[in-house]
């Protein structure tokens, strides 16, 4: 049986690390496990194995370790396997990995059946979940990593409420038509923030990008969202906008942040494209 590298973020240093380390090592004697020390090294780490022809990467971390590890595959055979370490895991809920259980999910690594998904684009970079432009990039930006840790999803929450007191950009949207908004999400799969559903008609596979644009976005805006959000009817709302395109191009007069899978990759203009089904991830057997 080959070798499974794992690659585990820079975030996750020191002694934490190390004894993830360990117990990733215990759980299978295919594990080769590198702990990243900078930025870019995930990426660089799984491009170079992908290229020696690893058949597994797995990331262990966040949806931003995610990230630097598809972008390092992207364009190879190597499969993606996911131990879900960080603070919202949004992608392996979308896989269904058992979030929580370091064994099970060992084991889907080891045993699940590899699933050919959709791999989007922003501009150059590749992401697998989701993107934000404007008001979720704010958000990103403004959160630390210690923050993040020290409170978990409430840090954004916080750090929303300190953004919603700016002025909102305007941004065009051109896909189908040509479209205004105050903030726009660009997402691949169903789930935003963990357990909230945000694109309804979401699939990962079917070679569309789901789009959506919010009009406004003062106080009272951003909580009637959320709560259309948590309730599932923020579709309906009157000043929501929601389609699916193959692409999609988002600009603005002004420098707007652009995030994707919780990591702010530029500014705006970005077009947003669909490579589907050309990411190969391992998932649980039915």
């Amino acid at each position: 049986m080959s070798p499974i590298l794992v690659i585990i973020n820079p975030t996750a240093r020191s002694d934490r690390a190390r004894a993830l380390c360990r117990k990733i090592e215990h759980l299978s004697s295919r594990a080769f496990v590198r702990i990243t020390n900078a930025p870019g090294e995930a990426r660089a780490l799984a491009r170079e194995a992908a290229a020696d022809g690893c058949e597994r990467i797995v990331a262990a971390g966040g949806d931003g370790t995610i990230n630097e590890v598809v972008n390092g595959i992207a364009g190879s055979r190597t499969a993606l396997g996911l131990l879900p370490l960080g603070t919202m895991n949004v992608f392996a809920t979308e896989l269904g990995l058992p979030i929580g259980n370091l064994r099970k999910c060992w084991d889907v690594i080891e045993h699940g059946q590899i699933k050919p998904v959709d791999l989007l684009r922003a501009n150059d970079r590749y992401f697998v979940q989701l993107a934000g432009i404007g008001f979720d990039a704010q958000i990103v930006a403004a959160t630390s990593f210690d923050f993040k840790k020290t409170l978990g999803p409430l840090s954004y929450i916080i750090s929303a409420t300190q953004i919603a007191s700016k002025k909102p950009p305007k941004l065009t949207v051109r896909g189908g038509g040509t479209r205004d908004g105050s903030f726009v999400m660009i997402g691949n799969g169903r789930y935003y923030g963990g357990p909230f559903v945000l694109f309804k008609g979401a699939r990962i596979d079917d070679g569309l990008l789901d789009v959506l644009i919010f009009k406004n976005l003062g106080y009272l805006d951003i909580v009637r969202y959320f709560q259309a959000i948590m309730l599932g009817n923020h579709t309906a709302l009157s000043d929501v906008e929601y389609f699916q395109a193959p692409q999609v191009r988002v600009t603005s007069a002004e420098p707007v942040p652009v995030e994707a899978d919780g990591d702010v990759i530029g500014n705006l203009p970005v077009t947003f494209k669909v490579q589907p089904k050309s990411l190969r991830v391992i998932v649980p057997r039915p």
